[in-house]
This record gives structure tokens, sequence and C-alpha cells, in this order.
């Protein structure tokens, strides 16, 4: 009988020992998804910010651009409203789905500019331009990685919380999934260059 109760009782501290390792288990792992997606949530909103820095910074390059190439092109008033438009619709867009069409919008008014610059090689010789071109030039640059590495940490996050058993935690949580930073049709097409 005491031998019994001692096998019992033994047992009985097996099987609970077992389910305090397993509800142990259970808490680091979902501690672990916690703070996984949080920080795959906080790359993202950290991706963001490094794309809107770098268009903060080409939209304040643009005014100094546009004065540089009035001087020289007088009679192209509508390429520089054209340009001025883009560069305050990004200054206002609050999406992201707004910020990729306001940024389409520049990049297609800026090409018009380049475009206007071409008949004027005093003004491709001149030094402030060639800098602000350069400056514009690697600012689109940091752009293009900018938006890279976003849409690499959306994917990896739009992946993540759709799968067993994130998905359980990214709902607790309320994450849905994020919007890539996304080119316009129109933008993917080959540029015609002709001489």
């Amino acid at each position: 009988m005491i031998v019994g109760s001692l096998i019992g009782g033994g047992l009985l501290m097996l099987v609970l020992m077992a389910l305090a390792f397993f509800g142990l288990i259970v808490i680091v792992a979902i501690v672990w998804m916690y703070n996984s997606l949080v920080s795959l949530n906080e790359r993202i909103d950290n991706a963001w910010a490094q794309i809107d820095v770098q268009l903060k910074r080409r939209t304040d390059l643009i005014p100094n651009l546009v004065e540089t190439v009035k001087g020289y092109a007088k009679h192209e008033k509508s390429v520089f409203e054209n340009v001025t438009k883009a560069r305050t619709a990004i200054m206002k867009a609050g999406t992201i789905s707004e910020k990729a069409k306001a940024n389409n919008a520049l990049t297609g008014a800026l090409k018009s500019l380049f475009a206007v610059v071409e008949n004027y090689p005093q003004l491709k010789a001149n030094e402030n331009f060639k800098l602000l071109q350069e400056e514009l030039s690697g600012t689109e640059s940091k752009i293009a990685y900018a938006r890279q590495f976003y849409n690499d940490e959306v994917m990896l996050f739009n992946a993540r919380i759709q799968k067993i058993p994130w998905t359980i935690m990214a709902n607790a949580l309320k994450y849905k999934q994020r919007d890539y930073f996304k080119t316009e049709e129109k933008e993917r097409k080959a540029v015609k260059v002709a001489f």
C-alpha cells in the first residue's frame, strides 16, 4: 500500500513536471512568435520611413533644379508646372499607394524636365545643374534601394502572418497584410531613347 502510493505519487509528480515543461515550451513559443511579429512590423515601419526620407530629400532638390533650368528654358512653362504639381502631390500623399502614385507622377515629370534640358547644351554644362543632377541621381538610387528593402520586409511579414501558427498570433495582434510600394503599369514599360 505504501509502495503503491509512492509509485502513484511519483507518477503524478512526473506527469505534473511534464505538463509544466510543456506549458513552459508553449509560453516561450508564444513570446518568441509575438516578438518576431512585432520586430517584422517595426522593420516595415522603419523601411517606410527610409523611403519617406529619400522622397523628401528629392522633393527638396527639385525647386533648385527647376530654378536652374528655368534660367535657360523660359518658354517651357508647362514642364515646370507639371514638376511643381507632382512635387506638391507627393508631399501631400498620406498612404503608401498615394505616395507610390505621386512618386510615379513625379518621375514622369522629371523625365520631361530632363528631356527639355537636352535642348540646352549650355545648361548641361552648368556646374550647378550638374551637381543638382548628380544629387538627384544619387537620391533616385537610394529611393530604389529603400523601396526594394521595404518590399522585401513586407513580403516576409505578409508571408509569415498567413502561415500557421503565425496567423493565430497575427489575428490576436490585429495585424493585416501590408501594401507593397508599387510602380504603375506605364512606368514598367521600357523607355525609348531616340537620337
